[in-house]
């Protein structure tokens, strides 16, 4: 088995006085489709977040333990929050386009980062960041237009894009499809399978169904608790704690 990319140890967080995520440890695996799934509230995203630190950007939250990507102590006091974010790519529940043209929200990562020396690198990294997003063909001949022009499909694809522009080791995925359509989310579904031969994805999902068809790891919280992980296969037939069963049959959730 490779070596994890992703390793959790005795995590804590906490909001003011509110125990939201209670000694987690959990490792994920390069090149797999992670989800993190458990009723509303059980802080599958608050762990999310905490992998790239935005939950620095709440005043009330403190992060305890350990947590390394690549080997690395992300929370040490020398760690550079903007290098670790642009290693750890996030897409959110809702599309959220910059207010920018379709081609500046693809190149806003490559510009502030400084990774494209000339206006050539940065054209055909656009592009290619936008074909790997599976997005290309619809937008080719429109990149001026403000990219809150596309459909929410498309906008989502967008992100993607925006995403991995400055290819990142993790894509964090917080209920990515949850404001799509069936056709919406299929493609986007489709577009993590082909991701994860590149990156390491992990997504947060309501739809238990996504997580079956998409991950080959889930994870199931339950009050801010890491209640079982393993290969997702074996959680939705075989699970081997009551409450995890409980949530898959649908007595909690």
């Amino acid at each position: 088995m490779d070596d994890p990319i992703i390793t959790a140890r005795g995590v804590d967080i906490f909001y003011d006085t509110t125990h939201a995520i209670i000694d987690v440890d959990l490792d994920i695996l390069p090149n797999k489709v992670t989800a993190l799934i458990g009723p509303s509230g059980c802080g599958k995203s608050t762990f999310l977040r905490s992998i790239n630190r935005m939950n620095d950007l709440i005043p009330a939250c403190r992060v305890t333990g350990e947590l390394k990507i690549g080997g690395q102590d992300i929370y040490a006091p020398n760690v550079d929050v903007v290098a670790l974010r642009a290693q750890v790519g996030m897409v959110f529940q809702k599309p959220n386009p910059f207010p920018k043209s379709i081609f500046e929200n693809v190149a806003y990562g490559l510009k502030i980062h400084k990774m494209t020396p000339s206006k050539t690198e940065l054209q055909d990294r656009v592009e290619w960041s936008l074909r790997s997003a599976g997005l290309w063909n619809e937008v080719a001949d429109r990149l001026d237009q403000p990219g809150n022009s596309l459909s929410g499909g498309q906008q989502q694809r967008l992100c993607i894009a925006r995403a991995i522009a400055v290819k990142p080791k993790v894509i964090l995925m917080d209920e990515p499809c949850s404001a799509l359509d069936p056709i919406a989310t299929a493609v986007v579904e489709e577009l993590i399978d082909n991701l994860r031969k590149d990156y390491t994805i992990v997504i947060v999902t309501h739809s238990m169904q996504q997580a079956a068809r998409i991950s080959q790891r889930t994870a199931f919280f339950h009050l801010g608790t890491l209640v079982e992980f393993g290969e997702t296969k074996a959680i939705f037939t075989n699970p081997e704690d009551e409450r995890t069963q409980n949530y898959i049959t649908g007595r909690i959730g």
